[in-house]
């Protein structure tokens, strides 16, 4: 009776066990990191050359995306360490109304917060049968080609239900946990998984008294101020990877 007792009492746990392995989880706060490879993003551009070299090349830095059923808002970690040349790499944010699909962005353009406002953006993605695991959850590879010569690759799981992801990325049956451009130049993936509730605070994004473009007025007002300048051109090829 006594290996009985021991054997029924290990099978629940067993049970318990893998019922929590395979609880599908609605709110939470993950840790990204992302590395940006500069001689990548700067290619040919001689004067940022002289910047970047072996032991810069790969910045890194940390976001954070918080999320429930209703909402989600990522947002670079600040750092309380002195960051060199940190003006190299965007920190945009995204506040998503995941109920009424819009959104409201805060892009850095030239050292300014520029807030635009828009629907959640509708991509088709292409989801394969390649796998891999992330803070162990299995994802599934998709792949996004928004034009000739931009494809980026993203990593979901479905057992983070709300349709979320780094730089806004959305639109997936799951979370997104790993997100990359086709060169690896710049590369997110989850370092962290929080299961707890964001706080109210934590989802949310004011643009104040400031101006709120769309997004066709700001592509306007770059193409018009900076669009025949080489860093004009880069600033929009920046901006509009994610959007």
């Amino acid at each position: 009776m006594k290996k009985i007792y021991v054997c029924g009492i290990s099978a629940f746990l067993l049970c318990i066990q893998v019922w929590a392995q395979t609880d599908y989880i609605h709110s939470g706060k993950i840790t990204f990191e992302r590395r940006t490879n500069l001689e990548k993003r700067f290619g040919s551009d001689q004067r940022m050359k002289r910047f970047i070299n072996e032991d810069n090349k790969i910045r890194v830095e940390q976001f954070s995306l918080s999320f429930n059923d209703t909402a989600s808002y990522f947002a670079v970690v600040p750092s309380n360490e002195p960051e060199e040349m940190a003006w190299l790499t965007t920190k945009n944010a995204y506040y998503q109304n995941l109920t009424g699909q819009n959104q409201l962005m805060m892009l850095a353009v030239f050292g300014q917060n520029v807030y635009v406002s828009d629907s959640l953006p509708q991509r088709t993605w292409k989801i394969t049968d390649s796998k891999r695991t992330i803070c162990g959850y299995e994802c599934r590879k998709a792949i996004y080609q928004k034009n000739d010569s931009t494809r980026l690759y993203a990593w979901y799981t479905p057992m983070l239900v709300p349709s979320v992801g780094p730089e806004g990325f959305c639109g997936l049956p799951g979370t997104i946990l790993g997100l990359a451009t086709e060169d690896g130049g710049i590369v997110y993936f989850a370092k962290k998984i929080d299961v707890l509730p964001p706080k109210k605070e934590e989802l949310l994004l004011s643009p104040g008294k400031n101006k709120v473009y769309s997004i066709n007025e700001l592509r306007l007002k770059i193409e018009k101020d900076y669009g025949s300048t080489p860093w004009g051109k880069r600033l929009f090829d920046d901006l509009f990877r994610w959007l």
